[in-house]
């Protein structure tokens, strides 16, 4: 019996890891999204430079941001108001002397009927 005490102190001492164990499983992570989660982890500690690089670039071109809007702003309000329908316009074109023209696209001409001379086909 002498020798069954120091036995039942050992399995007691070694029982709270395994209920850690336990309650980590019941918590739901299986053992893909503990891995999936180290690796976004690993992925955002490898980004942080280069976001706070980005975050400083930001602060830097604000005042020239904000300028643009506010000289803009108004004009590009007042061709938005003009122009109904953008998708029937050509993309952007410089030209030689630095002028930007914006060119009308053809219009689209009605599609040939599959089978001419009739209406509705049945089936």
């Amino acid at each position: 019996m002498r020798h069954l005490a120091p036995l039942a102190v050992a399995a007691c001492l070694l029982a709270p890891p395994a209920l850690a164990q336990d309650a980590e499983q019941d918590r739901g992570m299986s053992l893909m999204e503990r891995g999936a989660e180290l690796f976004f982890r690993g992925l955002m500690d490898e980004l942080d430079p280069a976001l706070k690089e980005l975050e400083g670039m930001a602060r830097e071109m604000q005042p020239a941001l904000r300028s643009f809007a506010e000289e803009m702003g108004p004009a590009l309000r007042d061709l938005m108001g003009q122009v109904e329908d953008w998708s029937v316009y050509e993309a952007p074109e410089m030209l030689d002397n630095g002028d930007i023209i914006i060119r009308r696209k053809p219009p689209q001409e009605a599609l040939p009927r599959p089978y001419p001379g009739t209406g509705d086909i049945e089936l």
